[in-house]
């Protein structure tokens, strides 16, 4: 590891201890920051609601720390947007942002267009998929950019278990994210979950950057962000333990390919020959291929959006 990370370590990652909530109330109103919280959805309605109503309960209503609470429903077929409504947040449809710009499937695709319904200083990211939700994870990754100007994008951190043993979940970042940020990246190789949803930074900073459409968005936005304000203005939280629906090795195939080809533009910015990945799956006649296309589209920065910069001018 660097020398330069292992500095970083010392001083950019805490524990959601450090900063009671207390304290960051406090700093809120002296700093008069606002801060939005944005929960991309897609046919979650087991888990949304009991999200929504975590964060409503300790972080607005005990603790105003938080101004706004989204839910972007990115076209669930279940009881989502519902669920989410009636416990507390205000939810928008992916299609209904922007509806100059046709929407495409992805969890980047819902993040970027966050930005035009959101009006926080400071704007969070949690998946909505989290079982056993603590306020934690907002108020930890909220805190550092409420306490320390020079923050501009923090994660959190987080123990990931698999079926019950602790620290195997996270296979993706493990076999993909982490090998290529090291050897490409380096700088970032002090995040412990590179690829957690769980995130925050000041809009100033993401209305500059590019937003892959799909799974490599969050790998996108750390290497932007660092090559945009630099390491010292990037940090991590440890906030627990992180549960939720793990997904089959099919579906994770398909995100280490978006995650890859993320990297691979950030890395020549070239043309991707064959934006595809073939599987295989075993049908009634041997192992028959299924080709799923990868993400190849990006969108550009919220601030080069007209639309956009008209609703900060009003």
């Amino acid at each position: 590891m660097l020398e330069e990370v292992e500095h970083w370590l010392s001083r950019r990652s805490w524990s959601v201890a450090d900063r009671p909530r207390d304290r960051l109330a406090a700093a809120k109103r002296a700093g008069g920051a606002s801060v939005s919280v944005v929960l991309p959805a897609l046919d979650e309605e087991g888990t949304v609601g009991e999200i929504v109503a975590e964060i409503r309960r300790e972080l607005m209503e005990k603790v105003p720390l938080v101004d706004e609470l989204l839910v972007i429903d990115s076209g669930s077929t279940d009881r989502t947007a519902e669920v989410a409504a009636a416990a507390g947040a205000k939810v928008v449809h992916r299609d209904a942002i922007l509806p100059s710009v046709p929407a495409v499937p992805g969890k980047g695709e819902v993040l970027w267009r966050s930005l035009l319904v959101t009006g926080g200083d400071i704007v969070a990211f949690v998946d909505a998929d989290l079982k056993d939700f603590s306020a934690d994870f907002v108020s930890g990754i909220v805190g550092p950019l409420l306490t320390d100007p020079d923050v501009a994008f923090v994660k959190a951190m987080y123990d990931r278990p698999l079926a019950g043993a602790a620290g195997q979940g996270g296979r993706v970042t493990e076999l993909m994210a982490r090998p290529l940020l090291n050897m490409h990246w380096p700088q970032l190789a002090g995040f412990v979950q590179p690829l957690g949803g769980e995130y925050a930074a000041r809009r100033s900073l993401l209305e500059r950057l590019p937003f892959p459409v799909g799974y490599g968005v969050e790998l996108g936005l750390l290497v932007d962000a660092l090559h945009t304000v630099g390491l010292d203005a990037l940090a991590q939280v440890d906030v627990g333990v992180r549960r939720h629906r793990h997904q089959d090795g099919q579906a994770l195939g398909r995100m280490a390919a978006a995650i890859y080809r993320t990297a691979q533009l950030r890395l020549a910015r070239g043309h991707l020959v064959r934006p595809e990945l073939t599987q295989f799956v075993r049908g009634e006649h041997g192992f028959e291929p299924r080709t799923h296309p990868v993400d190849t589209e990006e969108r550009p920065p919220m601030a080069d959006i007209a639309e956009y910069a008209r609703r900060r001018v009003a």
